[in-house]
């Protein structure tokens, strides 16, 4: 998470640098850049946390499964088991 606010950070820093370099405008021009820097450095910081969050929903499904297998061979071990119980105990036709 660390790498990702660095990353908006640099893309803040860069945007600001930016519109400091264009030339004088008139104010409203100036205030409809600032909106639109502002709305890109915002989509930027959502994609971002997405990743982020995206990245953290992969990790737990992945500690899920891996946590999980051993059971679900345990558990497939003795439904086996039980199966074979089942069928020695049926008569045959």
């Amino acid at each position: 998470m660390k790498a990702s606010l660095l990353f908006l950070l640099a893309c803040t820093a860069v945007l600001a640098v930016g519109a400091r370099a264009s030339p004088p405008e008139e104010p409203k021009a100036l205030v409809q850049k600032v909106q639109e820097l502002a709305q890109k450095a915002t989509d930027m910081a959502k994609d971002a946390f997405s990743r982020v969050r995206d990245s953290e929903a992969a990790q737990q499904a992945r500690q899920w499964l891996s946590d999980n297998a051993e059971l679900a061979k345990q558990r497939l071990v003795w439904l086996k088991e039980k199966l074979a119980e089942l069928l020695k105990k049926t008569p045959a036709p």
